[in-house]
């Protein structure tokens, strides 16, 4: 029995990593003088994941994986001029509207006359509670939390907030990282939305999952026949 549902709002709820991967296309494009493309992809993609620890999540941790890229690739020759042009890159993104997957607004409308909804993102605590204020669905929240990491601590400290039963409590996301395998690991369920734009770093390994039981829909517009024929 479900009473309580939360959702990952990055690539569930609205696109994010489309904005991403123009980045990484116009960042490549300022620094084609210095390397190959793919060699400057590939060097940004390795940046960006080891500077996790040091940065976090988000748009501002980004920018300045893509300077230290440039910096690199360039050999320390990256100019000031193409500095200020990987920084526009980063305020551009910063300040770009929220886009709504297909089905967001409907399911929403439909799951919280039902159910209590909480809201589960990681990221720069700035950057996602001003998509969560534009977004135009904030309302349909009971509880809101961001957060840096989502890991089983995580979550077993949102539920202990809220006083939520881990074994009564459904997430739906995109990432398998994040959203699914840490909250079939304490013993709530879970619904995965693939996104073809979901980034690399938050795949799970298959072995990982593989003791675990989960549904998986190929869109959001599915989940109230899902969770009424599976979850009521």
């Amino acid at each position: 029995m479900i009473n309580v549902i939360g959702f990952d709002a990055d690539d569930t709820l609205w696109h994010n990593e489309v904005l991403y991967h123009r980045a990484k296309r116009d960042v490549v494009g300022i620094l084609s003088g210095y390397r190959q493309p793919e060699n400057i992809q590939a060097h940004l993609d390795q940046t960006e994941v080891a500077n996790i620890p040091y940065y976090g999540y988000g748009i501002k941790s980004f920018t300045l994986s893509m300077i230290e890229t440039a910096v690199h690739v360039s050999e320390g020759q990256v100019s000031a001029e193409e500095i200020n042009q990987i920084i526009a890159i980063a305020k551009k993104m910063l300040s770009a509207p929220v886009d709504l997957v297909d089905g967001v607004k409907e399911t929403l409308e439909t799951i919280s006359s039902a159910y209590p909804l909480v809201l589960i993102t990681k990221g720069d605590h700035f950057e996602q509670e001003r998509k969560i204020k534009i977004s135009g669905i904030a309302h349909h929240f009971r509880y809101y939390e961001i957060v840096s990491e989502k890991s089983t601590a995580t979550y077993l400290q949102i539920l202990k907030k809220y006083c939520i039963d881990p074994t009564s409590f459904l997430m739906v996301g995109n990432s398998l990282r994040s959203d699914i395998l840490p909250v079939l690991k304490i013993g709530g369920q879970a619904v995965h939305i693939p996104n073809e734009q979901t980034w690399f770093h938050e795949n799970a390994e298959q072995h990982e999952l593989s003791d675990f039981e989960y549904r998986e829909i190929s869109g959001i517009s599915q989940l109230p026949g899902l969770i009424e024929k599976n979850f009521t």
